[in-house]
């Protein structure tokens, strides 16, 4: 064998060893985490749970849903996270539309994601249709403090179930960051319908910032994200964004700052912006060792995510279902992404 071609292998060896070690998690170096938060459209398994009603997410449910389209599913939320993080995953993926904690660990588990030492947190909330709001998160880069769920039928009553509000505290390069994941009540039936509930909802979460921040003399570092199924400019976002009193921090809808004209839901051709991010000014200060900006949140909408739209003009998420017809998408929402910037 000749030097040249010697040579050419040995290129190419350390090329390949070098893009395997750049796709692999790494611990040194890293002056960023990254967030996501994805609803992604009814992840039932294809097991009956009696105690909620997912009949139509059964094999011999309305949807036909089965094995071959489960696993479909669990493997295109596997390719849209890996792209969402540039081949090295967000630290923190918040989920709203999962049945249980087992869809979960098919995603972490029996994916390539298995290779990132993912981590869950999930409860069973109330909701009706049994689903729930969690989120996985990277050990090696996020510490969990503690989590609780905030129970909405505590504010809501008990005739009408929805989810619960996930909290967690995460210790990130010493700092904590508390985060509250969201899955406000639709608005089905109009932009109105539910919003006495999103109301209630939306003045829980107000009470807990408010609670944490009195604790923290107005110190506290603050992320609240979701589906809130309400405009940035709706009435109901304004309970978490307004100031009131002393030690209470100024909450930012960095939502409100995204293009014009984009959005992470399309109801009949127009773009909406339901899937959103607040922070408290504590994470809008540059100085500080952990810190963010409107500009490093963004809606992630590459191509696959993407499908022309059947009923009018331009594209619309690549959803799984189109009314009760299978298209093997990936869902009707596309995620959100922000970068939280470490000195």
């Amino acid at each position: 064998m000749s030097n040249g071609i010697v040579k050419k292998i040995a290129g190419t060896f350390s090329l390949l060893v070098l893009l395997l070690i750049k796709g692999y998690p790494q611990n040194t170096d890293i002056d960023f985490v990254r967030l996501m938060f994805y609803n992604v459209e009814n992840l039932f398994d294809i097991y009956d749970d009696t105690l909620t009603d997912d009949e139509e997410f059964l094999p011999g449910g309305l949807r036909r849903w089965n094995y071959k389209r489960y696993s479909s599913k669990i493997n295109s939320l596997y390719k849209t996270i890996i792209a969402a993080g540039e081949w090295q995953p967000p630290a923190i993926v918040a989920f709203c539309e999962i049945e249980n904690r087992k869809v979960l660990e098919d995603l972490i588990y029996k994916t390539n994601l298995s290779k990132y030492k993912y981590d869950i947190i999930h409860e069973d909330s109330p909701d009706e249709r049994g689903i729930d709001v969690a989120l996985i998160y990277r050990k090696e880069q996020v510490r969990v403090i503690g989590y609780s769920y905030l129970k909405t039928m505590a504010v809501t009553g008990t005739d009408f179930r929805t989810r619960d509000i996930l909290f967690t505290s995460f210790l990130i390069n010493n700092d904590t960051i508390h985060l509250f994941v969201n899955h406000w009540p639709s608005r089905r039936g109009g932009v109105l319908a539910g919003q006495p509930q999103r109301m209630k909802i939306a003045a829980l979460v107000r009470e807990k910032i408010d609670s944490l921040n009195s604790k923290s003399h107005g110190k506290a570092k603050i992320i609240v994200t979701g589906d809130f199924n309400a405009a940035t400019d709706d009435e109901v976002m304004s309970i978490l964004t307004e100031k009131t009193g002393q030690n209470r921090s100024f909450m930012q809808n960095l939502s409100e700052s995204l293009p014009p004209g984009s959005g992470t839901y399309r109801y009949k051709g127009t773009w909406e912006i339901i899937d959103q991010v607040i922070v408290s000014d504590q994470l809008l200060n540059k100085r500080a060792a952990i810190f963010t900006d409107h500009d490093k949140l963004r809606i992630f909408s590459p191509g696959f995510l993407l499908k022309k739209d059947l009923n009018y003009p331009g594209l619309s998420p690549n959803s799984t279902y189109y009314g009760y017809r299978y298209q093997g998408g990936y869902s009707d929402h596309l995620p959100v992404l922000l970068d939280l910037m470490l000195r």
